[in-house]
């Protein structure tokens, strides 16, 4: 039997967004990436729960999540694998959605310690700003 790579999900527990949410998240992330490629396998509900220490339901409903969104698929007997690339316009959807989960993130931490919204806009105009010189340096 094949080795099952470990996600190495990243959960706050502290966000605010749900557990479930965010397993889908970054499930979603790593397949827009390129980290998750068409058939993959992905641990079972079980394991994943055993490694993120969350309970087995929470799991399970981000699979179901990820299966209705066609991004899985569960054999049964088999395990979960990551499905073909969907067409183009579920990827940009997908792409969106990992976006605003991020800004969500973002914005989350930022006013967890305070930050005002002129302060949060002002950052990332300046990590934009950064982005795109290094961006030039590197050509």
């Amino acid at each position: 039997m094949a080795d099952i790579p470990h996600l190495n999900l990243q959960l706050d527990f502290r966000s605010g967004l749900p557990i479930y949410i965010q397993i889908v998240n970054q499930v979603q992330q790593r397949v827009v990436s390129g980290a998750l490629k068409p058939g993959d396998q992905l641990p079972t509900v079980r394991a994943l729960a055993l490694e993120l220490r969350v309970n087995f339901n929470t799991v399970a409903r981000a699979y179901r999540l990820l299966d209705e969104a066609r991004i899985i698929s569960t054999q049964q007997g088999r395990g979960t694998y990551i499905t073909e690339i969907p067409p183009p316009e579920v990827t940009e959807q997908l792409r969106r959605e990992a976006l605003q989960a991020l800004a969500l993130r973002y914005v989350n931490e930022a006013k967890r310690i305070n930050s005002s919204n002129k302060e949060i806009t002002e950052s990332i105009r300046d990590q934009l700003r950064i982005w795109k010189e290094n961006q030039v340096e590197e050509e």
